[in-house]
């Protein structure tokens, strides 16, 4: 990698462990069609796939990084920048929008000070609009990382929003 990439990768993100990538990669590299599990690995370790391992898994596995990006932005599953420990989502399918699933996203909005798909600065919460949780009959439905919380109103998201601020980051 040359040093102006290099430079470029430690300005946009922090000082990256490589060995965690590596040992990930060494688990997977003689098995064939191993970017998407590498890829996964790499995530579970990370929390996201920092661009830096993206090159350096194009690296190891001696593949064209535009492979890698390909995946890596294909896939929704699969995030470029770090994400909060608590993964706040909201339908706004149709059911939980009827119900004032616009309500609910605005609140949690002017609670956490995020708009869609943003981290706080702490990392503690990353905020999703998604189509559908899968819960019509819950509606308006939010989840928080993998709890489910039902009949949505603006009093839950305060008393959300105020448990979670009180959970450890790690």
């Amino acid at each position: 990698m040359s040093d102006v990439v290099a430079q470029q990768a430690t300005e946009q993100e922090p000082e990256i462990d490589l060995s965690i990538a590596d040992a990930v990669i060494d688990k997977y590299i003689d098995i064939p069609g191993n970017l998407m599990p590498v890829l996964q690995g790499v995530q579970d370790e990370y929390g996201y796939v920092p661009r830096i391992v993206a090159d350096h898994i194009a690296e190891r596995l001696n593949v064209y990084p535009s492979q890698i990006y390909g995946v890596l932005t294909f896939y929704a599953q699969f995030h470029l920048k770090p994400r909060g420990r608590f993964i706040i989502r909201v339908c706004v399918g149709t059911a939980c929008h009827v119900q004032g699933a616009t309500r609910i996203v605005e609140t949690f909005f002017d609670k956490l000070h995020i708009g869609h798909a943003e981290t706080t600065a702490d990392l503690r919460y990353t905020f999703e609009k998604v189509a559908c949780l899968g819960a019509c009959g819950m509606a308006p439905l939010a989840m928080v990382n993998d709890s489910t919380y039902g009949g949505m109103t603006v009093q839950k998201v305060d008393e959300i929003v105020a448990d979670y601020n009180q959970r450890p980051l790690k």
